[in-house]
């Protein structure tokens, strides 16, 4: 009997010889000159969408070597031009002064300044993540190794990072806090953004939210509640005078002039003053408001 075979499978046509071939040759020559151009990948391109650090509002600060305490003030608050001028140590039944001083200040003369009774300080160790005071080290050791009562404090730019973020990086670098006596809270100073739009482009309830953020991350390492330099002129138009903080964290206010006027919301009083940006030295000036036992029992928590 004839033998019967299945039929062979049958199979694709092969391709024409000639253009296909040839291109699929250039495309894949093109590839591998691609990958060989190509830099290298990066840990951020490897990182996962959570491992990746939230892109900020806007770049560093330029120029934080001029950003002190009140130094926006002159440029939005009509007393603070007025009060260029030396102004006279305010008359209160209790006051001990004190100054605050920054990178622009320079090598201090503690001596003279403890000599004219100035008796506590407050020195700015950073901005925003990335800047730390360059001469912080004779200013803050120098104030203390008078026997001055110190402390130091972070000029806030809400645009750049989250308030926490702010926080760690003033924590790292000299905002720290210890019940030795001699150590005041840190101090957060927020006012007019000197890179922008003055409330650094957020609603009020973001910067209070901000704000919230930062006391936050400092008293969960130091269990302090920070001071906050503010005038309530740039509260109210910034955080639209919200009254949440005054139970908690003392007050310093600025105000250039003989008289302390309007408080922000939430504070029935205030615990430092500001009261001119050109006294003797280093020209920033402030009172404690009462006694200096009252400044150490601030010192000591």
């Amino acid at each position: 009997m004839p033998e019967h075979r299945s039929a062979p499978a049958r199979r694709g046509l092969p391709a024409p010889a000639g253009r296909p071939s040839a291109l699929v040759f250039l495309c894949s020559a093109l590839a591998l000159l691609l990958s060989l151009l190509a830099p290298p990948a990066t840990a951020a391109d490897r990182a996962g969408p959570a491992d990746r650090a939230a892109p900020s509002d806007r770049s560093e600060p330029a120029h934080p070597d001029r950003d002190w305490m009140g130094s926006t003030l002159p440029d939005h608050e009509p007393h603070a031009r007025a009060g260029q001028g030396h102004a006279p140590r305010p008359r209160l039944s209790a006051s001990v002064e004190g100054v605050d001083v920054s990178s622009h200040n320079g090598n201090v003369d503690w001596q003279t300044l403890w000599n004219s009774g100035v008796r506590w300080a407050y020195v700015k160790a950073t901005e925003s993540t990335s800047y730390t005071n360059p001469y912080f080290a004779q200013q803050y050791n120098g104030s203390y190794n008078v026997g001055m009562i110190r402390g130091a404090y972070h000029f806030a730019t809400p645009d750049t990072s989250s308030g926490a973020a702010q926080a760690a990086h003033f924590l790292a670098h000299g905002g720290g806090w210890s019940r030795d006596g001699k150590t005041l809270p840190g101090a957060l100073d927020m006012e007019y953004n000197p890179y922008g739009a003055a409330c650094y482009g957020k609603s009020a309830s973001a910067m209070v939210d901000w704000v919230r953020d930062f006391f936050a991350a400092y008293h969960a390492k130091t269990g302090r509640d920070p001071v906050i330099y503010t005038s309530t002129s740039w509260w109210k138009a910034c955080t639209g005078n919200y009254a949440g903080f005054g139970a908690a964290n003392p007050l310093w206010i600025p105000r250039y002039g003989s008289s302390v006027g309007e408080l922000p919301a939430g504070w029935g009083f205030y615990t430092m003053w500001q009261y001119t940006s050109t006294g003797p030295t280093v020209g920033d000036h402030s009172v404690f408001n009462g006694a200096y036992d009252r400044l150490k029992a601030l010192a000591n928590g």
